[in-house]
């Protein structure tokens, strides 16, 4: 039997499958040795796409690793794919029918904002983490609130379950959350649209190193 894998710490990738399936493969390649707390395949899929395909590949590329790759709301292809797990962005229905219907041990994450009510769900649900957007104005969380930072805090002191924050997080302004006691950041763009992807990841990745390093001193 195949273990599961678990979320890490660090930084959590979210890919858009809207981009040419090469180049995202590519850019993916680039950092697929690299440790990332998780791998999300977001739900924002060209309308004529093999989605099957385009998950596959991407799930393909991450088998040998550490890395769980999770896909984002689509329960259906959770259940076709090699995927690790989902991430939801509300919480919904029928919720311990959808996941005893995949008929494995899987990954499961949430994005909660202002209002508490989601992270206790996940809590009483036994999720696997939860994550906080957005933490700043960002062009790929459109449909996110902006988060005050206190709810964060009262999160960390209510649960224990790995917590991540997310939206408009760059290298330059991850040190104004370092005040917050978080388990990783979501990013998007920030790597995927980069240039040389590797090296955007090591960007975020040293300026957690520094946030780590500092909290390890308090």
């Amino acid at each position: 039997m195949e273990l599961k894998k678990k979320i890490n710490n660090g930084v959590y990738l979210v890919v858009s499958p809207s981009m040419d399936l090469n180049v995202m493969l590519t850019k993916l390649e680039s950092i697929r040795i690299e440790n990332l707390a998780a791998l999300q395949i977001w739900d924002c899929f060209n309308p004529n796409d093999d989605a099957v395909t385009i998950v596959n590949a991407i799930a393909d590329l991450f088998a040998g690793s550490t890395t769980p790759v999770l896909i984002n709301n689509r329960w259906d292809l959770l259940a076709q794919c090699n995927l690790d797990g989902i991430h939801l962005d509300e919480i919904p229905k029928n919720y311990k029918q959808l996941k005893t219907a995949i008929g494995k041990d899987i990954i499961v994450g949430i994005t909660c904002n202002n209002d508490l009510e989601t992270a206790k769900w996940a809590d009483e649900n036994l999720l696997d983490y939860i994550s906080f957007c957005s933490m700043f104005p960002s062009s790929t969380a459109t449909s996110c609130e902006l988060v005050n930072p206190e709810t964060v805090i009262k999160a960390q002191n209510m649960f224990k379950m790995p917590l991540f924050l997310a939206g408009g997080i760059k290298p330059e302004n991850l040190e104004s959350l370092n005040n917050l006691n978080y388990d990783g950041i979501a990013v998007v763009s920030g790597i995927m649209e980069a240039k040389h992807p590797n090296q955007a990841l090591k960007n975020y990745q040293n300026k957690l190193n520094i946030y780590e390093n500092e909290n390890n001193h308090l």
